[in-house]
């Protein structure tokens, strides 16, 4: 048996044909453009989406049979607003997880509504990426196309959508709108009432691996797959990446370095950061989990490489050569990595990348270094916050495109002090889409036996001492950076 997961992903759309063993037999990615039509905006056209399944998932049958398709699973990028009218057509292009335009609807949640009762409500406060401030935004900036929304979904609940006709999500995607009352697992009323959000706007709210719907027969004849295969309801990007790692079940962790950076720990109870650093979100195993997320992670190098070193053929690994043993821990650059704003730990639209420490001797590998350890320094900010709330965290799980980088993973390791596993498959949110689909289809009983049959540790990053020790004195003077910067950020904004 076949079953296909789906990554929908903020640059691309990749596709997994996975064999009953776990094996993945085929892997097609179609990518496709993001919009930016203001700085700290970014958009895309669901359509764009869709295409690229209309055109991924025939390449990926291509010499397999599919009649031995079971199921699909899809795993996506989180937050982004899909408003549709009555007759099921996108209103304007998705506000994207990454998008910074509701600076002014975040302060009023997080200051007149108040965090205490947000966090009441929904276990969360306000970011800036998240869907209900998108759609306060929309009800002030754009009342003629608010007033004609019928219904909101995310964006791989689209895809959805769009191969089964059911307006559905799940609770992991749902944690991340503002709308869900997390711990309760529904739709909160409050919430919706504050946002002006009416209540038959929402999809039908799904376990992740429970099915959804079967494909419409025209798509399917699209897709060239029966209209029998299942589809289940997925999950957040996040949440399918950590069932692809093996990241379930209570007290396990996975730190993600895609576009975004994310450090995932999983609980089977819900619980709530005090501070609000971190986010308290349903897991996809039917758990919850507390999550800290940077917005450039993996997005920081490729800006830097692609963009400014103009870097050909995309040979990062040449860029990284000159970075040696001896110059880790001891680079005199620092980075901000904060080119889209900043969401955990520190919830700030308005902080921007900074280099800090340049002189005249100041080499390109230096800058490149500082990048990647930059990224790393601010995933150990959520990282600290974890640990200052009692939890343990003795290891964890990486994915990620950046985790192909060993230089990178070796300074991840060493920054925050602990081994580091890279699985044998690691394809993040596409293979835990995969799983999902199994579970579905009856493959396996749980999301726990999935993953406990499937996912393999390949090799482990071990920290070393004197690394760690150089690396904790240099994080103390990064993080010292932010709080200093952070005045002239708000002035700049003005």
């Amino acid at each position: 048996m076949l079953y296909i997961g789906v990554d929908l992903g903020t640059s691309a759309c990749k596709f997994l044909l996975v064999d009953d063993q776990g094996r993945v037999c085929h892997q097609v990615t179609r990518d496709y453009p993001l919009c930016m039509p203001r700085p700290g905006w970014s958009e895309q056209d669901p359509a764009l989406w869709w295409k690229a399944c209309l055109d991924g998932i025939p390449a990926l049958l291509a010499g397999f049979d599919p009649a031995q398709v079971q199921g699909i699973g899809v795993g996506g990028q989180m937050h982004g607003l899909v408003a549709l009218d009555g007759d099921g057509a996108v209103l304007r292009p998705a506000i994207l997880w990454n998008d910074g335009r509701t600076a002014a609807e975040t302060d009023y949640l997080n200051t007149v509504v108040g965090r205490k009762t947000l966090s009441q409500y929904t276990g969360n406060i306000a970011f800036a990426g998240f869907t209900a401030p998108k759609l306060l935004w929309m009800q002030k900036h754009e009342p003629e196309l608010y007033a004609r929304i019928a219904k909101i979904l995310l964006p791989k609940d689209y895809l959805v959508y769009k191969m089964t006709g059911a307006f559905s999500t799940d609770y992991s995607d749902a944690s991340g709108m503002l709308l869900l009352d997390v711990e309760h697992k529904c739709w909160s009323k409050e919430m919706c009432e504050l946002c002006g959000v009416q209540p038959e706007w929402l999809a039908g709210l799904y376990e992740s691996w429970q099915p959804v719907g079967t494909l419409r027969p025209d798509v399917a004849a699209a897709l060239g797959l029966p209209e029998t295969v299942k589809v289940c309801a997925g999950a957040g990007d996040n949440a399918a990446a950590a069932v692809g790692t093996g990241t379930v079940g209570p007290g396990r962790c996975n730190i993600s370095l895609g576009t975004s950076g994310t450090l995932f720990i999983s609980s089977d109870t819900f619980g709530v950061d005090a501070t609000n650093g971190l986010h308290a979100f349903a897991h996809a195993d039917g758990g919850w989990h507390l999550m800290g997320c940077m917005l450039s992670a993996a997005s920081c190098n490729k800006w830097w490489m692609d963009d400014i070193l103009n870097v050909t053929d995309r040979d990062y690994p040449a860029e990284q050569a000159p970075i040696t043993r001896e110059t880790l821990g001891r680079n005199p650059v620092f980075f901000l990595p904060y080119l889209m704003g900043e969401r955990s730990p520190i919830n700030d639209t308005d902080a921007r990348g900074v280099f800090l420490g340049m002189s005249m001797d100041t080499t390109r590998a230096d800058m490149t270094q500082a990048v990647l350890e930059g990224v790393a320094f601010a995933l150990r900010d959520s990282f600290e916050v974890a640990r200052s709330l009692g939890i343990a965290i003795p290891r964890s799980n990486l994915c990620g495109g950046g985790a192909k980088s060993p230089l990178w993973g070796t300074i991840l390791a060493n920054v925050l002090g602990i081994p580091l596993d890279i699985l044998v498959t690691e394809q993040g949110p596409g293979y835990g889409g995969a799983l999902l689909a199994m579970v579905c289809c009856g493959q396996f009983a749980d999301v726990q036996q999935a993953a406990d049959a499937l996912v393999r540790v390949s090799r482990t990053i071990e920290p070393d001492a004197e690394l760690t020790a150089r690396y904790e004195e240099r994080y103390q003077k990064y993080k010292q950076i932010y709080p200093a910067c952070r005045p002239l950020f708000k002035q700049l904004a003005q």
